[in-house]
């Protein structure tokens, strides 16, 4: 029998502006769902708190082109890993 990927499920609840606000990140980046949008955020959030999650085995081709703000996914401006920003 398949064992599930994600067997923990999560439900929350969100306001108008917080799902405008998610679907808007989400859509810019090409995400293909909402749950993909809300684990890459956490994700995000959690490494921000310095705290890792990485499986490795997930790859940004997983679930779309990842870019800057303004969904350009070739003006990414995150550090190179030189010390030099962009």
């Amino acid at each position: 029998m398949n064992e599930l990927i994600r067997p923990e499920r999560l439900q929350i609840m969100l306001t108008t502006e917080e799902l405008e606000a998610l679907d808007d990140w989400r859509f810019k980046r090409r995400m293909p769902s909402r749950a993909a949008a809300v684990r890459e955020l956490l994700k995000r959030g959690l490494k921000a708190e310095g705290i890792g999650v990485a499986d490795g085995r997930t790859k940004s081709s997983d679930y779309g082109v990842i870019g800057d703000d303004d969904g350009d996914p070739g003006a990414d401006t995150r550090s190179n890993g030189t010390g030099a920003g962009g």
